[in-house]
């Protein structure tokens, strides 16, 4: 989703940053700003969360604040229904998850990753 988006939009992205942090090959407005909101996110931390929010608002709007926080609670869900109904990472995607775009990413480096080969 990432990869493809971010091509529609022209914005260059590195994928490894997924895992690493924002490096100096990728260009997304505000990416700085997202990132701390997607932190704050995954960190459950509320008054970071709003600090986040209020920030971002105040460079984005509104609007990006929605798309934001809705994007990042689709794929907050995604896993967690993943997880609920119990399905395994080695079957996900009926196993054409794109294995480039995961080792791009440092995805294979993830603890469950590893510990299920």
């Amino acid at each position: 989703m990432l990869r493809e988006s971010s091509q529609i939009a022209g914005y260059k992205v590195q994928l490894s940053d997924v895992t690493s942090g924002l490096s100096d090959e990728t260009h997304i407005p505000q990416g700085d700003l997202l990132v701390a909101l997607s932190e704050a996110i995954v960190a459950r931390d509320k008054d970071a969360i709003a600090d986040a929010r209020s920030i971002l608002f105040q460079a984005l709007g509104n609007d990006a604040v929605v798309d934001a926080v809705a994007v990042a609670s689709a794929f907050h869900g995604f896993v967690r229904i993943a997880d609920a109904i119990g399905i395994p990472y080695a079957t996900a995607a009926q196993g054409g998850d794109a294995p480039d775009v995961r080792e791009e990413a440092g995805i294979n480096e993830f603890y469950r990753i590893t510990s299920s080969k």
